[in-house]
């Protein structure tokens, strides 16, 4: 009899291993599962997606575009120049949307690019080799759209907008 229940015990401890093992397995599948769901980052609203069902991704590839509908609106104005005294940041500007005629915004300007926009470009010119032209360059500034929330779902990137000074 005691013998037997020492056998008891014994199978009872590989039991609880074997339960242990599958519980640990279970894990791992729940969390290799769980890889196979691609969330973003924030809240918005995909553009374009560059994957197919079935494809198979690659660490670091790009999936989609996603707009972060947290971050707000905002427009960037190439001005140039010449016109950046007239616009320091937190002036209020008037703007016009193309896609919302007969409406006028007042914003403000947000913030003000340190370089041009050329210097940005994958081949930025060299304007000092011998051209005595000037050529005026555009400054990109940010414009924080605020008072937009009406017609905030017509908004979409690389629309056409008009920047006024307010006197």
């Amino acid at each position: 009899m005691q013998l037997r229940h020492e056998e008891l015990i014994s199978k009872a401890a590989v039991e609880e291993t074997k339960v242990l093992d599958c519980e640990s397995q279970l894990g791992r599948s729940k969390l290799d599962l769980e890889y196979t769901v691609i969330r973003a980052p924030y809240t918005g609203r995909i553009g374009k997606i560059d994957i197919q069902v079935g494809q198979l991704m690659q660490q670091g590839q790009v999936l989609t575009f996603i707009t972060n509908e947290a971050a707000g609106k905002w427009i960037v104005a190439n001005l140039k120049e010449t016109q950046l005294e007239s616009y320091p940041v937190g002036k209020e500007v008037s703007i016009t949307i193309d896609a919302i005629p007969g409406r006028e915004f007042k914003e403000r300007v947000e913030s003000i690019s340190p370089a041009t926009g050329t210097r940005y470009s994958l081949m930025p010119p060299n304007n000092a080799t011998g051209n005595f032209v000037r050529i005026t360059q555009l400054v990109p500034v940010r414009i924080q759209l605020l008072d937009i929330d009406d017609v905030s779902k017509i908004l979409r990137g690389v629309m056409n907008a008009y920047v006024r000074n307010v006197k």
